[in-house]
């Protein structure tokens, strides 16, 4: 028998109901990245050598947890742009879904920390409050701007 159409299935019906029940309206920030000419987003490649880190943000715009996260990202990217690259997937949206499943979340929002070689090195699941946040930065040697 095979395995994958339960699982996808099941990966389709838990977002389904992850939409239901924690949709709280929209919010104004944007969710979506500038787009290559091949249609791939620019945000979704994997960080080059000149990022310490990408931190990942896997979430919505319409979750009450999420646009707290909107805060803590801006915040971070106006303090270390120039060694962590801040990359966010709406995966309630067709264009960040195959993210969420990429990085197979069970639950938003989820932040995932990749090195300078695109290798995932920490993941954090719910709010992630920014002095937390600045400490998995610093394991990277991620200073202030």
């Amino acid at each position: 028998m095979n395995n994958k159409k339960p699982k996808q299935i099941f990966i389709s019906a838990f977002f389904a109901i992850l939409i239901f029940a924690t949709a709280c309206g929209q919010s104004t920030i944007t969710s979506e990245k500038e787009k290559n000419k091949d249609g791939s987003s620019i945000s979704s490649q994997v960080a080059e050598n000149k990022y310490k880190v990408t931190f990942i943000e896997l979430g919505s715009v319409r979750c009450i947890p999420c646009q707290q996260m909107q805060t803590v990202m801006k915040s971070i990217e106006a303090k270390y742009g120039k060694e962590v690259k801040v990359d966010f997937h709406d995966v309630w949206t067709d264009a960040g879904k195959p993210y969420g499943l990429k990085y197979g979340i069970e639950a938003i929002p989820t932040q995932v920390f990749l090195d300078e070689t695109g290798k995932e090195y920490y993941r954090h699941v719910g709010f992630f409050s920014e002095e937390e946040l600045v400490k998995i930065l610093q394991q990277k040697g991620v200073k202030l701007n």
